[in-house]
């Protein structure tokens, strides 16, 4: 995420957990953008939202306590969000990190999480993204991460067919 502005505002989103209990919130709330029309831009990371990536611009509205709750997409950003749980070395500090750098050299940005061994990933329609789905596919089969597509573009689903 950018650093922080006065035009910034935290965006929350409701989430269903499937049988398995996850996510493990009922809510996961992402800075984003004012953009004082009703909409916000996320300039933030999602952990569990599903359909969304940084960029995207969302509806909101303001529930009586002036918090901003997430309703439909009004405009897609062409961003992808890809999220990892790393098992390598016990998805340690050091492993993430490892994760991101790599990911970084293929056009990504994102930042990981302790408390579920995660790394996410975003993903811009310019990065090399049949190679960074190549190492996705690679280190899976080599046990390092678990991977899955948070929000995925036309473009992203092109190169499964690669």
């Amino acid at each position: 995420m950018t650093e922080t502005r006065d035009d910034h505002v935290k965006v929350h989103f409701r989430l269903e957990a499937d049988g398995d209990g996850w996510p493990p919130a009922g809510v996961e709330s992402l800075w984003a953008v004012d953009l004082g029309d009703g909409t916000v831009r996320l300039d933030n990371t999602p952990w569990f939202v599903r359909g969304i990536a940084i960029g995207d611009i969302i509806r909101v509205e303001l529930d009586a306590e002036g918090v901003h709750w997430a309703g439909e997409t009004v405009r897609a950003s062409e961003n992808c969000t890809i999220r990892m749980i790393v098992m390598k070395d016990s998805g340690s500090g050091a492993a993430r990190r490892t994760v991101l750098e790599a990911f970084h050299r293929l056009g990504t940005t994102g930042e990981g999480i302790e408390q579920f061994r995660m790394v996410a990933l975003d993903v811009p329609p310019d990065a090399d993204l049949p190679r960074i789905r190549k190492l996705l596919e690679h280190g899976e089969a080599k046990g390092w991460w678990h991977w899955e597509e948070g929000s995925v573009t036309a473009a992203w689903r092109n190169t499964a067919a690669a």
